[in-house]
Order: C-alpha cells, then sequence, then structure tokens
C-alpha cells in the first residue's frame, strides 16, 4: 500500500511538472534565428485538433530551449520537418514568413 501511494505521488509531481513546462493556451515560445524570430502558439495546433503529447515527448523535450534546431534538420524531416512535409502540413520551402516573423 505504501508502494502504491509513493508511485501516485511520484506520478503526481511528474505530472504537474511536464504540464508547467508545456505551452499553455493563450502562451507561446519564441526563439530568435537569423531569418528572424520564430513564434510557436500552442493554440494554433490545439486549434487544428492537435494534442500536445503528439510532439512531446516524442519529438521535442518537455524543456525550452533543449532543441537545437536548424532548417537543414526541419528540410530532412526532423523536428517541425515530421510534419511540416507538404503533406501532413505545409513544407517549409517557400513558407518563410509562415514561421519567421522579421
Amino acid at each position: 500500500m505504501k508502494r502504491a501511494a509513493r508511485l501516485a505521488a511520484v506520478f503526481a509531481v511528474l505530472l504537474a511538472a511536464t504540464q508547467a513546462m508545456a505551452v499553455s493556451a493563450g502562451k507561446s515560445v519564441e526563439w530568435n534565428s537569423s531569418m528572424g524570430k520564430v513564434v510557436f502558439k500552442g493554440d494554433d495546433h490545439a486549434g487544428k485538433g492537435l494534442k500536445c503529447t503528439e510532439c512531446h515527448s516524442k519529438i521535442f523535450k518537455m524543456k525550452k530551449g533543449s532543441a537545437q534546431m536548424k532548417m537543414a534538420d526541419i528540410n530532412a524531416g526532423k523536428f517541425c520537418g515530421e510534419c511540416h512535409n507538404g503533406k501532413k502540413a505545409f513544407k517549409p520551402a517557400g513558407n518563410c514568413a509562415k514561421c519567421h516573423k522579421k
């Protein structure tokens, strides 16, 4: 019984920690790049029916700044490129301004 209570407590702490790091409704994550600032709005993806768990933590870790993304990686199908490949979602080529804001 004590073991089950401990496991439940650990699970609750881990769940709370991951929720605290997620991009909640109305919030965004921003980072600078040579092509202009990139703004990720969780609402944009949630509005299309996507759940946070579809990308976290399979594609992205739950810690801001943990992914050192390069366009070469995205174009190779990593990070955002797993979905933004021209099949599931718009492809990066020719769509710079959809993500990069100058």
